[in-house]
């Protein structure tokens, strides 16, 4: 008798451990997606930034002729957006070869993706430059230098939302075909666009 009390609760436990895990409640479930870290937050903001240059170009300068460029435009989210500098394109090739200054003022924007940590709603001020080549064309790479000594983000990286806030921050990147890196207020960030 004292061998077959020993084995029921042995049996119980091992059915309660198979029922739970038939019923998917293991730890890896209920976990959810992985924090966004510092490093994960920086790359949001990398992200927001860069694809902000890249709407007010296109908002501004894209399709018009080649040479000297000075345009504003209003954010999508408030603020505004000025952009001036050399644009020279290259038919052949694909490309345009730019020397363009952003200079924005709570310029605002919001990218919504299924990608979690594509997902952000941020407001830029200040100033970046931007010298190298855009691509397009498949056949081509773009290359470019991003640098701002000064620039001020303010918003949310990630979903759910987490804020976000750098002041002044130094901003220097380097975009070379679609990955992006360099560092946002000192801190590197490495992303693919």
């Amino acid at each position: 008798m004292t061998l077959a009390r020993s084995i029921g609760p042995a049996l119980l436990s091992l059915v309660a451990a198979l029922t739970s895990s038939a019923c998917g409640t293991s730890s890896a479930v209920e976990a959810g997606p992985p924090p966004c870290d510092q490093a994960c937050q920086d790359n949001g903001a990398a992200r927001a930034v860069r694809e902000t240059m890249k709407l007010v170009y296109n908002l501004t300068l894209q399709g018009k002729p080649v040479g000297r460029q000075d345009a504003t435009v209003d954010c999508p989210n408030g603020g505004r957006a000025r952009v001036y500098g050399e644009a020279t394109s290259n038919a052949d090739q694909g490309t345009t070869a730019v020397t363009l200054t952003y200079e924005l003022a709570a310029c605002a924007y919001t990218q919504r993706d299924d990608d979690v940590d594509e997902t952000y709603a941020m407001t830029l001020s200040g100033t970046l430059t931007q010298v190298g080549v855009l691509a397009v064309q498949p056949g081509s790479s773009t290359a470019l230098v991003m640098r701002s000594p000064a620039l001020t983000l303010a918003g949310t990286v990630h979903e759910p939302a987490i804020a976000y806030r750098g002041e002044s921050c130094v901003v220097a990147f380097t975009q070379n075909g679609n990955r992006l890196t360099g560092t946002v207020c000192g801190r590197p960030v490495g992303l693919d666009l």
